[in-house]
This record gives structure tokens, C-alpha cells and sequence, in this order.
């Protein structure tokens, strides 16, 4: 659900001009407005195969054929779980043929003001202990509010358990302000900037200033590292167009992504403007396989930043030559304990948190429970810790007991390191372990 800046509810993030509205806060509560019956009608709607509430919405799917509607449950609680809040739908620049840019763009059919601090709070006040992640941007510059910060702030002082994420186009801020935002406790934050030097990154980003947007993104992570603070945790989203996707501009943008020392570079894959996206990348072509795991959207893991993306090698520990040669499988009685031994090396260039202060990102070994035939049963069926941090490199010795199913038969199991809430390491290429399991 969205906030927007004029205090109305929105039911998604591909609403910019505000069509598809649940209720408004300046008159109800989160609450009523999340359980109303506007809200309501639209999920018996969707679970009966479809809404015409949700319009021209570009995130409605069509069913295939003979497909039945998912069903989801109506009794959804008294507040959401996520939250989307727009400090105003206005823009310091003006991307090229953007729905948000100021000269044709949303800020000509709703209003484009900041939103009131004291309804913010409010609004936080009464879904913040229910609400997991904030993302605190929607259409507009969050960082155009001159109370951004503090709202920041606010949500990480009095909520700390909510995920915060922003993402920005860097400009907004000051260096200071970039400082500030990197001590706020923010989760997460990602700068927009399409290009490695000023002339092609001016193209998209009208009115945009390259060199600045690189010297707050600079500041950030400074802050960040001089303080010893493990978030936020920093993005770079490149979206690719003709004019910035050449072999040269991608790789100098790898290298200022290294030098700055932020945490990941991503592409992103558009078809608008029609006469600016990457043609070179577009999916299904070979250019595109080679970047394939380093695209925002593909996974929460891949990173364009050279050896940056995890990989692993999982070994599973044996005695017998039989079994060091992948002849034997494991065996277990059902639904009694087994006690496997692993080696997990760390193929990548970055290290393996094994602990985390914010609860994500952390890395463990994960045992995924598959029928014979690879169909996978269980995602988490095990998980185990790593000892500590596993530097780039390193090896290390995991012992992970999983209990065996109840059912005798033959089952898979496979290993995978997953990054807490992110994602697991197979999404972004890295290679997994399958060992065959005979539980009698």
C-alpha cells in the first residue's frame, strides 16, 4: 500500500497518477482503510479471477488458459505489512519522457506537494508495529522534502525492526545530508544514475548534475565506512540505454562502483523511451545472457562489480572412497536426525557475513528438501550457521543435521548458501550441491 504525498492510499507502486485510490488518511485511519470495503471488494475481486478497480494497472498479469485465480486470504489483519511512502510527487530533474517529469508529466494531474509531517507521523505511529519494510520513496525526489531526513529518522528511532529502503537520484542532498542519511540506521539505499560520465548520463537525467550525484554518493559510503556501520547497504542502479551501454562506459562504471567501495552495481532493463533503450541487451539475445546475473531485476544477489556476485563450492564430507567419488547416497531412517558434514569455499571476492546487526544479509548453508525427480518439496528445510565470516578464499567446515522425512522413499537434498532475505546464491549463478537421500 502507498502513502501519497496528498495523504491518500493507494493500492500499489504503479499508480503514479493516483487512479486506483483505497481511502485517505486526512479523514481515516490506516486501519479502515486497509480493512474498508474498497479494499476488500478488490480482494474477493482479484481471488474471483479479476478487478476492474485495478484498470490499466501494469502489474496485472493475465491468467493462462484454463488457469484458476490464485487464491489469497481476504482476512488479511488490521495493517498492512509493507508500506510505500511518498514525500511529494515532485522532481529536481526531468527524466526523459518519465511519467514524473515536471514539464508532462503526474505533477499536471495530482498534486505534487510535501507531505504534512505530523500525517506522517501518524501514519507511522499506528502501522509501524505492524509493518515490516518501508520503502520511503515512491514517484517525486524523497529527498526534495525538507523534513526527509528526519522522517528517516523518525521511522529507525521508533521502529527499528522495520526494514527501511529509499532510492534517490543523489541530487536532493547535500554532502552532509548524505552523511546524515548514512547514520539515520536506513537499511538500505540505491542511487539512480544511468552513465560513467557526465555527457551520456545528462541524457536521460535532464538537468541532472553527474558530478554531484557522485560526490553524495561518495559521502555516503565514506560515512559508512569511517564509522564501521554495516548499513545501509549501498546500491548503484545503471539503467541501460543506447547511448550508455557500450563495453567501455559498463566497464568504467565497474571500476568507479570499486573505487567508491559501494556495495552493488546492477543494470537495469527498460523498452522506454522508445527511441533511447538498449537494444543490445534486450532479453533473449547473447549480450544480455552475459550480464544476465548482474540485472537488478533477475535477482537480489548478482552485482556488475567484478567477483562481487557470491559464489560457493559446497562439498559434502565423506569416509568412504565410494562415497568421495558420488557413488553412494546418504540414508536415514524416517524422521530420524542425519549429521552431515560439509566444506564450503568462498569463490567470490567479497566476504560471507556469518552475523548481521539488522537480522539480513547474513549468510547460512540452507538444505532444500526435492522428491527424486528434482521437484523441489521444501525450500527451508535446514539451516545451519557459519562459524564466523568467510573471508574471500577461506574454507570452511559447516555441520548442518537435518531431520529425514517421515515417509520412507527417495528424496534429494540439495545445498545452497542463502544471503538472509535477499535471496539464495543458485538465483545468481552459483552452483548447488545435490546428493541423493534413501530414507528407510
Amino acid at each position: 500500500m502507498v502513502l501519497l504525498c496528498d495523504g491518500r492510499l493507494v493500492c500499489g507502486c504503479a499508480d503514479p497518477y493516483g487512479k486506483r485510490v483505497l481511502g485517505d488518511t486526512r479523514t481515516a485511519s490506516v486501519s479502515a482503510v486497509w480493512t474498508g470495503e474498497v479494499a476488500s471488494a478488490l480482494r474477493r475481486d482479484i481471488n474471483a479471477g479479476g478487478s476492474t478497480f485495478c484498470g490499466d494497472c501494469p502489474l496485472k498479469l493475465p491468467l493462462k488458459k484454463d488457469d484458476q485465480p490464485p487464491q489469497r486470504a481476504v482476512d488479511v489483519g488490521e495493517l498492512p505489512s509493507r508500506l510505500y511512502i511518498e514525500c511529494t510527487a515532485a522532481c529536481n530533474i526531468s527524466c526523459n519522457q518519465a511519467c514524473c517529469a515536471p514539464e508532462t508529466g503526474i505533477t499536471r494531474t495530482r498534486q505534487a506537494g510535501m507531505l504534512d509531517y505530523d500525517l506522517f507521523t501518524r501514519v507511522v505511529d499506528e502501522a509501524g508495529p505492524a509493518v515490516g519494510r518501508i520503502d520511503f520513496f515512491n514517484y517525486g525526489e524523497a529527498f526534495l522534502h525538507k523534513r526527509a531526513l528526519d522522517m528517516v529518522e523518525y521511522i529507525k528511532s521508533r521502529y527499528p525492526h522495520v526494514y527501511l529502503y529509499t532510492s534517490t537520484n543523489g541530487l536532493a542532498l547535500t554532502e552532509e545530508g548524505a552523511r546524515r542519511l548514512a547514520r539515520s540506521g536506513i537499511d538500505e539505499v540505491t542511487f539512480s544514475i544511468d552513465g560513467a560520465t557526465p555527457d551520456t548520463y545528462a541524457k536521460y537525467r535532464q538537468r541532472g548534475d553527474f558530478a554531484k550525484a557522485i560526490r553524495n554518493l561518495g559521502a555516503l559510503v565514506d560515512e559508512k565506512r569511517t564509522n564501521g556501520l554495516d548499513v545501509p547497504f549501498v546500491n548503484w542502479r545503471y539503467i541501460l540505454f543506447t547511448h550508455n551501454d557500450s563495453d567501455d562506459e559498463m566497464a568504467l562504471a565497474r571500476t568507479m562502483a570499486t573505487d567508491l567501495g559501494i556495495d552493488r552495481l546492477s543494470w537495469e532493463i527498460t523498452d522506454h523511451p522508445e527511441d533511447m533503450f538498449s537494444r543490445r541487451f534486450t532479453p533473449g539475445t547473447t549480450e544480455y545472457a552475459r550480464i544476465e546475473h548482474e540485472i537488478w531485476d533477475q535477482n537480489n544477489l548478482g552485482n556488475a562489480i567484478p567477483g562481487a556476485t557470491p559464489r560457493a563450492r559446497i562439498e559434502i564430507e565423506t569416509s568412504s572412497w565410494l562415497d568421495r567419488i558420488g557413488g553412494a547416497p546418504l540414508k536415514a531412517r524416517a524422521g530420524q536426525p542425519l549429521e552431515i558434514r560439509t566444506r564450503v569455499t568462498n569463490l567470490s571476492t567479497r566476504a560471507f557475513p556469518a552475523h548481521a546487526t539488522y537480522g539480513r544479509r547474513l549468510v547460512r548453508l540452507g538444505a532444500q528438501l526435492c522428491a527424486e525427480d528434482g521437484a523441489l518439496i521444501d525450500r527451508d528445510y535446514e539451516r545451519a550457521w557459519l562459524p564466523s565470516h568467510l573471508q574471500a578464499g577461506d574454507t570452511v567446515t559447516i555441520p548442518i543435521t537435518v531431520k529425514a522425512p517421515g515417509t520412507p522413499g527417495r528424496y534429494l537434498l540439495k545445498f545452497d548458501l542463502v544471503s538472509e532475505g535477499i535471496d539464495w546464491f543458485e538465483k545468481s549463478g552459483s552452483r548447488t550441491t545435490v546428493k541423493p537421500l534413501v530414507v528407510r
